[in-house]
């Protein structure tokens, strides 16, 4: 009897003790993620699918709750955003993907097509690019990869052709004001610059006619200049350009071309010549270039060879780097370049070219420059600095300093 009172006596307890064990056991499970994460994933693309975007985002970040390596899923909120047009939190997302899962085919053809969808064509094809280091010879990004240069080869294809009248990176027509001044640190006054420029679309390419004024050593000049650029095939175009001034601070005649090759890997290249006629002299140089796009940058490399009367060659060049932003009418830029430049402003006088002496580096010259536009107003704007360190002719060994600063702004006709 006793024990069977022990018994009673033990029943409570035991209830007890599972009665207190099974909320532990429910508070775990609610910890839990409740549903099969990879139905939630066909669910919630079948609310992306239905045009419910936000509810959709709302069942992929439940899922990342409690499953955050869940790659599939990053990768469909990341569209999400992308297909309702917020390329900028889409970038974010993918970016964070790539950066640990850089062999994900899925993910690198999502983030280069939101590149795309958001009209950012270097971006896009930098991705395209880079994906090909970590997915060799992958056929469907080679494919995305060609589409995307086909689509300049249409609409208009960026290049490097000149410092100050580069291929518009779009297909609208514009018109162009600039403005910039140079100031010395000895002897000469400040040199003024400014002019105004159109961007014509044509069913053979752009034409980009241009009046340039200058006022230098106290002179007034005025000239007149087109660039031309003739498109062939899909990888094949050309630059050309004719100037024009009766001043005697501007070549009489200016004549320039370059015909440039589309290469794989996003590489550029060219072969061009310049040549520069002045009242009792000229001079002509041959120049090329070798450029490079990779993610959201841009390089280029331009030597100039020059003969000279002596049996000497003059040689130059110029490097320039860009860093494109939110899309490819906004980057920071830098140029550098030494020696005799015909695409840098050269001081000339009376026919005298101030820095020409029997050095083959005749000047140095750094230009930044910060390209930008605003989401409400289509127009752009540039904004230039640069620093020149030149030889006097008249005192070899002796150099003055000048500071040049410039804005450009260019809105659509």
């Amino acid at each position: 009897m006793d024990m069977n009172n022990g018994y009673i006596k033990i029943i409570p307890v035991l209830l007890g003790l599972v009665l207190l064990h099974f909320p532990l056991q429910l508070r775990g499970q609610d910890r839990a993620y409740p549903r099969d994460p990879d139905l939630s994933l066909k669910r919630a693309l079948a609310l992306a699918g239905d045009g419910k975007r936000e509810e959709a985002r709302d069942t992929l970040r439940n899922v990342l709750a409690h499953y955050p390596e869940y790659t599939d899923v990053k990768n469909l909120l990341a569209k999400t955003f992308s297909w309702d047009g917020d390329y900028e939190q889409a970038r974010k997302l993918f970016n964070r993907i790539i950066s640990t899962e850089k062999s994900n085919k899925e993910v690198w053809e999502a983030a280069i097509r939101n590149e795309v969808y958001a009209q950012n064509q270097h971006t896009a094809l930098g991705l395209a690019n880079k994906a090909l280091i970590y997915l060799p010879e992958d056929d469907d990004i080679e494919e995305l990869r060609n589409r995307i240069l086909e689509s300049w080869e249409e609409n208009g294809t960026p290049s490097n052709a000149e410092t100050d009248s580069e291929i518009p990176v779009n297909d609208e027509s514009f018109v162009a004001l600039f403005s910039s001044a140079d100031v010395f640190d000895v002897v000469f006054d400040p040199m003024y610059y400014s002019g105004v420029e159109f961007n014509l679309v044509t069913g053979l390419g752009k034409i980009v006619p241009r009046i340039n004024y200058s006022n230098r050593f106290g002179i007034d000049g005025i000239q007149y200049e087109v660039d031309l650029y003739p498109k062939f095939s899909k990888s094949l175009y050309a630059y050309l350009n004719y100037g024009f001034s009766q001043s005697e601070i501007y070549p009489e005649h200016r004549v320039g071309g370059d015909l440039y090759v589309n290469l794989s890997k996003g590489m550029e290249t060219s072969l061009g010549v310049r040549y520069l006629s002045f009242t009792d002299s000229d001079v002509t140089i041959f120049t090329g270039s070798a450029g490079l796009y990779k993610g959201n940058y841009y390089f280029s490399l331009r030597p100039y060879l020059t003969p000279r009367n002596n049996n000497t060659l003059g040689i130059s060049g110029v490097l320039t780097a860009r860093r494109y932003l939110k899309d490819v009418n906004n980057y920071l830029g830098l140029n550098a370049g030494m020696g005799f430049m015909p695409e840098f402003r050269q001081f000339r006088a009376n026919s005298v070219l101030i820095a020409e002496t029997l050095l083959f580096v005749e000047s140095q010259q750094l230009m930044m420059e910060y390209q930008f536009s605003f989401k409400s107003n289509p127009s752009l704007y540039r904004a230039q600095l640069g620093i020149t360190r030149q030889e006097f002719v008249f005192a070899p060994g002796n150099y003055f300093w000048a500071l040049s600063a410039g804005l450009r702004y260019q809105v659509g006709l």
